[in-house]
Protein backbone atom coordinates (compact mmCIF):
# COMPACT_ATOMS: atom_id res chain seq x y z
CA UNK A 1 0.00 0.00 0.00
CA UNK A 2 1.59 3.68 -0.94
CA UNK A 3 -0.35 5.49 1.22
CA UNK A 4 2.26 8.50 3.28
CA UNK A 5 -1.09 10.20 4.27
CA UNK A 6 -1.16 10.22 8.12
CA UNK A 7 -4.52 10.50 10.05
CA UNK A 8 -5.03 11.20 13.30
CA UNK A 9 -6.18 7.94 15.68
CA UNK A 10 -9.53 9.00 15.68
CA UNK A 11 -10.07 9.30 12.15
CA UNK A 12 -8.40 6.20 11.27
CA UNK A 13 -10.61 4.24 13.77
CA UNK A 14 -13.42 6.21 12.02
CA UNK A 15 -12.41 4.99 8.53
CA UNK A 16 -11.61 1.32 9.80
CA UNK A 17 -15.21 0.90 9.93
CA UNK A 18 -16.13 1.40 6.07
CA UNK A 19 -16.37 -1.84 3.92
CA UNK A 20 -13.82 -2.35 0.65
CA UNK A 21 -15.31 -0.91 -2.26
CA UNK A 22 -16.93 1.78 0.10
CA UNK A 23 -18.77 4.82 -1.69
CA UNK A 24 -18.99 7.02 1.02
CA UNK A 25 -19.60 10.81 2.12
CA UNK A 26 -17.08 12.56 4.55
CA UNK A 27 -19.38 15.08 5.59
CA UNK A 28 -17.07 18.48 6.91
CA UNK A 29 -13.75 16.68 5.46
CA UNK A 30 -12.11 19.16 6.14
CA UNK A 31 -8.84 18.60 4.46
CA UNK A 32 -10.15 15.92 2.84
CA UNK A 33 -7.35 13.92 4.25
CA UNK A 34 -9.70 10.77 5.87
CA UNK A 35 -11.06 10.24 2.12
CA UNK A 36 -7.39 10.38 0.86
CA UNK A 37 -6.59 7.73 3.28
CA UNK A 38 -9.16 5.57 2.16
CA UNK A 39 -8.71 5.64 -1.61
CA UNK A 40 -5.18 5.63 -1.43
CA UNK A 41 -5.51 2.34 0.98
CA UNK A 42 -8.92 1.13 -1.91
CA UNK A 43 -8.43 2.03 -5.13
CA UNK A 44 -12.13 0.13 -5.48
CA UNK A 45 -13.05 2.87 -3.06
CA UNK A 46 -15.15 6.48 -3.94
CA UNK A 47 -15.98 9.27 -1.93
CA UNK A 48 -17.27 12.59 -2.04
CA UNK A 49 -15.96 14.90 0.57
CA UNK A 50 -18.55 17.59 1.71
CA UNK A 51 -17.28 20.67 3.26
CA UNK A 52 -19.26 24.41 3.90
CA UNK A 53 -16.66 26.76 3.97
CA UNK A 54 -14.77 27.78 0.78
CA UNK A 55 -11.15 27.92 2.90
CA UNK A 56 -11.56 24.29 3.52
CA UNK A 57 -12.99 23.34 0.12
CA UNK A 58 -9.90 24.87 -1.62
CA UNK A 59 -7.83 22.73 0.72
CA UNK A 60 -9.53 19.72 -0.02
CA UNK A 61 -9.39 20.08 -3.53
CA UNK A 62 -5.42 20.64 -3.14
CA UNK A 63 -4.80 17.35 -1.39
CA UNK A 64 -6.66 15.36 -4.03
CA UNK A 65 -4.41 17.03 -6.58
CA UNK A 66 -1.80 15.96 -4.25
CA UNK A 67 -2.84 12.22 -4.47
CA UNK A 68 -3.80 12.10 -7.97
CA UNK A 69 -7.00 11.04 -6.59
CA UNK A 70 -9.41 13.17 -9.09
CA UNK A 71 -11.08 10.05 -10.61
CA UNK A 72 -11.67 8.43 -6.59
CA UNK A 73 -12.66 11.87 -4.89
CA UNK A 74 -15.25 14.64 -5.22
CA UNK A 75 -14.96 17.57 -3.58
CA UNK A 76 -18.27 19.52 -3.42
CA UNK A 77 -19.24 22.61 -1.25
CA UNK A 78 -22.34 22.94 0.72
CA UNK A 79 -24.08 22.31 3.46
CA UNK A 80 -24.19 18.84 5.47
CA UNK A 81 -25.99 16.18 3.11
CA UNK A 82 -26.90 19.05 0.48
CA UNK A 83 -23.65 17.59 -1.22
CA UNK A 84 -25.03 14.72 -2.04
CA UNK A 85 -27.55 13.18 -5.37
CA UNK A 86 -30.34 11.22 -3.95
CA UNK A 87 -29.45 7.15 -3.57
CA UNK A 88 -25.50 8.36 -4.39
CA UNK A 89 -23.53 6.84 -1.09
CA UNK A 90 -23.91 3.86 0.70
CA UNK A 91 -21.65 5.28 3.73
CA UNK A 92 -21.43 8.54 5.24
CA UNK A 93 -18.97 9.65 8.21
CA UNK A 94 -19.55 12.94 10.15
CA UNK A 95 -16.40 13.41 12.64
CA UNK A 96 -15.36 16.10 14.63
CA UNK A 97 -18.45 17.81 15.43
CA UNK A 98 -20.42 18.24 18.67
CA UNK A 99 -23.30 15.53 18.66
CA UNK A 100 -26.20 18.18 18.78
CA UNK A 101 -24.85 19.27 14.94
CA UNK A 102 -24.52 16.06 13.91
CA UNK A 103 -27.69 15.43 14.81
CA UNK A 104 -29.40 18.42 13.32
CA UNK A 105 -27.03 17.59 9.81
CA UNK A 106 -28.64 13.89 9.63
CA UNK A 107 -31.88 15.22 10.23
CA UNK A 108 -32.14 18.17 7.84
CA UNK A 109 -30.88 15.21 5.78
CA UNK A 110 -32.80 12.64 5.71
CA UNK A 111 -33.85 12.55 2.47
CA UNK A 112 -30.46 11.74 1.17
CA UNK A 113 -30.19 8.26 3.64
CA UNK A 114 -32.92 6.33 1.67
CA UNK A 115 -29.39 4.26 0.33
CA UNK A 116 -27.14 4.59 3.02
CA UNK A 117 -26.64 1.16 4.56
CA UNK A 118 -24.00 2.38 7.37
CA UNK A 119 -23.29 5.74 9.00
CA UNK A 120 -20.68 6.53 11.46
CA UNK A 121 -20.32 9.18 13.73
CA UNK A 122 -17.15 10.67 15.74
CA UNK A 123 -18.87 13.17 18.14
CA UNK A 124 -16.24 15.69 20.08
CA UNK A 125 -19.32 16.05 23.29
CA UNK A 126 -22.85 14.40 22.82
CA UNK A 127 -22.58 11.20 21.64
CA UNK A 128 -26.40 10.38 23.60
CA UNK A 129 -27.53 12.86 20.99
CA UNK A 130 -26.52 11.01 17.87
CA UNK A 131 -27.16 7.29 19.42
CA UNK A 132 -30.74 8.70 20.21
CA UNK A 133 -31.29 9.99 16.60
CA UNK A 134 -29.95 6.44 15.32
CA UNK A 135 -32.52 4.68 17.32
CA UNK A 136 -35.43 6.37 16.70
CA UNK A 137 -34.66 6.58 12.71
CA UNK A 138 -34.20 2.87 12.60
CA UNK A 139 -30.35 3.00 12.11
CA UNK A 140 -29.14 0.31 14.59
CA UNK A 141 -26.04 0.59 16.75
CA UNK A 142 -23.62 -1.95 15.72
CA UNK A 143 -20.20 -0.85 16.98
CA UNK A 144 -19.01 1.73 19.29
CA UNK A 145 -15.38 2.51 19.81
CA UNK A 146 -13.61 5.00 22.36
CA UNK A 147 -10.05 6.48 22.21
CA UNK A 148 -7.67 8.51 24.08
CA UNK A 149 -5.75 11.07 21.94
CA UNK A 150 -4.03 14.67 22.26
CA UNK A 151 -5.31 14.62 25.74
CA UNK A 152 -9.44 14.19 24.93
CA UNK A 153 -11.56 11.37 24.93
CA UNK A 154 -13.62 10.44 21.67
CA UNK A 155 -16.32 8.08 20.32
CA UNK A 156 -16.72 6.54 17.55
CA UNK A 157 -20.42 5.14 16.80
CA UNK A 158 -21.33 2.66 14.22
CA UNK A 159 -25.25 2.40 12.70
CA UNK A 160 -26.18 0.22 10.20
CA UNK A 161 -29.76 0.16 8.67
CA UNK A 162 -30.25 -3.40 8.63
CA UNK A 163 -29.40 -5.53 11.51
CA UNK A 164 -30.28 -8.48 13.42
CA UNK A 165 -29.31 -7.05 16.42
CA UNK A 166 -30.76 -4.80 19.05
CA UNK A 167 -27.79 -3.09 21.73
CA UNK A 168 -30.51 -1.47 24.23
CA UNK A 169 -32.61 -3.00 26.72
CA UNK A 170 -35.99 -1.48 27.32
CA UNK A 171 -35.66 -0.97 31.23
CA UNK A 172 -32.08 0.63 31.23
CA UNK A 173 -32.13 2.22 27.45
CA UNK A 174 -31.64 6.23 28.85
CA UNK A 175 -28.57 4.96 30.99
CA UNK A 176 -27.06 2.58 27.94
CA UNK A 177 -27.31 5.94 25.83
CA UNK A 178 -25.71 8.49 28.01
CA UNK A 179 -23.07 5.90 28.07
CA UNK A 180 -23.07 3.49 25.21
CA UNK A 181 -24.71 0.24 25.12
CA UNK A 182 -21.75 -1.81 23.63
CA UNK A 183 -19.20 0.60 25.64
CA UNK A 184 -21.16 -0.96 28.94
CA UNK A 185 -20.14 -4.08 28.08
CA UNK A 186 -16.43 -3.73 28.13
CA UNK A 187 -15.64 -0.66 30.56
CA UNK A 188 -11.96 -0.68 29.04
CA UNK A 189 -9.30 1.82 31.24
CA UNK A 190 -10.16 5.26 28.56
CA UNK A 191 -13.94 4.38 29.04
CA UNK A 192 -13.38 4.56 32.95
CA UNK A 193 -10.94 7.69 32.41
CA UNK A 194 -14.00 9.35 31.02
CA UNK A 195 -16.76 9.02 33.29
CA UNK A 196 -14.96 9.76 36.27
CA UNK A 197 -13.94 13.05 34.81
CA UNK A 198 -17.70 13.77 33.86
CA UNK A 199 -18.50 12.69 37.24
CA UNK A 200 -16.61 15.04 38.30
CA UNK A 201 -17.62 17.90 36.32
CA UNK A 202 -21.04 16.86 36.81
CA UNK A 203 -20.42 16.91 40.86
CA UNK A 204 -19.08 20.99 39.90
CA UNK A 205 -22.02 21.66 37.85
CA UNK A 206 -24.75 20.21 40.60
CA UNK A 207 -23.23 22.27 43.59
CA UNK A 208 -23.58 25.61 41.45
CA UNK A 209 -27.24 25.03 40.58
CA UNK A 210 -28.06 24.64 44.51
CA UNK A 211 -26.04 27.77 44.80
CA UNK A 212 -28.20 29.40 42.84
CA UNK A 213 -30.65 32.14 43.56
CA UNK A 214 -33.20 29.92 42.37
CA UNK A 215 -32.27 26.67 41.62
CA UNK A 216 -33.69 24.15 38.83
CA UNK A 217 -34.98 21.42 41.41
CA UNK A 218 -36.34 19.03 38.24
CA UNK A 219 -32.66 19.80 36.26
CA UNK A 220 -30.99 19.06 39.24
CA UNK A 221 -32.77 15.90 39.73
CA UNK A 222 -31.87 15.15 36.34
CA UNK A 223 -28.48 15.47 37.13
CA UNK A 224 -28.16 13.20 40.40
CA UNK A 225 -29.60 10.21 38.81
CA UNK A 226 -26.70 10.23 35.68
CA UNK A 227 -24.16 10.89 38.66
CA UNK A 228 -25.75 7.93 40.52
CA UNK A 229 -25.52 6.01 37.17
CA UNK A 230 -21.71 6.91 36.91
CA UNK A 231 -20.89 5.87 40.20
CA UNK A 232 -22.48 2.83 39.43
CA UNK A 233 -20.79 2.61 36.21
CA UNK A 234 -17.46 3.29 37.50
CA UNK A 235 -17.62 0.14 40.32
CA UNK A 236 -15.06 -2.26 39.69
CA UNK A 237 -17.62 -5.21 40.08
CA UNK A 238 -18.08 -6.88 36.46
CA UNK A 239 -22.00 -6.56 36.19
CA UNK A 240 -24.68 -5.80 33.85
CA UNK A 241 -25.92 -2.28 33.44
CA UNK A 242 -28.23 -1.58 35.50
Amino acid sequence: MNNNLKLSNRLLTAASFLPNGAYFADIGSDHAYLPCYVCLSDPTAKAIAGEINEGPFDSAKATIRTYNLNEQVDVRLGDGLEVLQQEEVSQIIIAGMGGSLIKTILEKGKSKLSRVERIIAQPNVDARNVRRWFYENDYILTHEAILDENDHIYEVLVADKVSDSNPYSKEFMEKELLFGPLLLRNKSAVFKEKWTLEHQKLTKVIAQMRNASTPDSSRIKLFEREIAWMEEVLKDEKQSPK
